[in-house]
């Protein structure tokens, strides 16, 4: 896990214990289960940011977004 995505204080850690054992309770105990869930999840989550990526490139193409310049 890259250095950024680890929990940085005891109640992100204690965040991702709950989340983590709510995941496992709502596929009925099965780990598996719940990390088929997740993997799912997070290609859904992929392919969105892939589509906003996609249309705010031809936003920009089009001269809808200006770069900021400071």
């Amino acid at each position: 896990m890259p250095q950024s995505a680890a929990p940085n204080s005891q109640g992100d850690a204690d965040r991702l214990e709950a989340a983590t054992d709510q995941a496992i309770a709502i596929c009925g105990g099965d780990v598996r289960a719940a990390l088929k869930a997740m993997i799912v999840a997070n290609e859904f989550l992929e392919s969105e940011v892939c589509e906003l990526m996609q249309a705010v490139s031809h936003a920009y193409a089009r001269g809808r977004f200006k770069t900021y310049t400071g």
